[in-house]
């Protein structure tokens, strides 16, 4: 479902991403770790298409990030970090919005594309409420809702769980475990039980190199006996 080879991307005589190599299928569930600085973010926006790589390829869903932006981005669902929205328009508006944009034809087709969204990620409760008088977590979930309205195959997410109470966290989590038998989900986290918790695959990145990429029970092998946040630590010379 996805492809990295040697992705690499600077800024002056700073490579924040340095030779990238992964691959991704389906019913994966990618946890992408790493310090702060590490290139998590910079990465994840090559492969959706929002920054264009200096060097190296991504293909997703057979399309190239650099040759076919727009086709890869309809094969995403991404949430970035502190995802943007309309703060004037309410929960339904803004996500009848994003229907529109992504090729929904016709007031049902698009409600029921909102609806869904609105079920899956409980957001019942605020749907007619603006965006800019939501909580961090509510938001957080607005973001979670654009991303999968469509039902993309891939899904992208940096810091998925972020502002959410432990509560909303289990929900989240137990709604990507769902949905990825049928995709492939990159997900960015500092939670290392966030990753212990849903994911199959672990790629730590360290000064935009990629240092594991292994499951958490080879992870885990690496120092037995040691706690991941320790394994993590041992790997990239940095707190988490």
């Amino acid at each position: 479902m996805i492809e990295v080879k040697g992705l690499v991307k600077t800024y002056g005589a700073k490579r924040a991403v340095d030779g990238v190599t992964f691959s991704v299928r389906r019913g994966d569930i990618l946890g992408f770790l790493g310090p702060n600085g590490a290139g998590k973010s910079t990465t994840m926006k090559m492969i959706t298409g929002f920054l264009r790589p200096t060097a190296g390829t991504a293909v997703v869903g057979g399309h190239d990030v650099t040759a076919d932006p727009v086709a890869v981005k309809r094969k995403i669902g991404y949430l970035p970090e502190s995802a943007p929205a309309y703060g004037e328009m309410t929960v339904e508006e803004f996500l009848f919005f994003i229907a529109e944009c992504r090729g929904f034809k016709g007031p049902d087709a698009k409600r029921a594309a909102a609806e869904r969204a609105i079920q899956l990620t409980h957001l019942v409760p605020v749907r007619r409420q603006t965006i800019e008088t939501l909580s961090k977590g509510y938001k957080q979930r607005v973001g979670f809702a654009q991303a999968m309205l469509h039902d993309p195959p891939i899904l992208v997410l940096d810091e998925p769980t972020d502002g959410l109470d432990p509560n909303q966290k289990n929900e989240v989590r137990s709604l990507i475990k769902g949905m990825a038998v049928e995709k492939a989900v990159i997900l960015s986290t500092h939670i290392l039980e966030e990753v212990e918790a849903i994911c199959n695959r672990v790629i730590i990145i360290s000064q935009g190199r990629v240092v594991a990429d292994e499951t958490p029970e080879q992870l885990r092998a690496r120092q037995p006996g040691a706690r991941l946040d320790e394994i993590f630590r041992t790997l990239t010379l940095s707190d988490v």
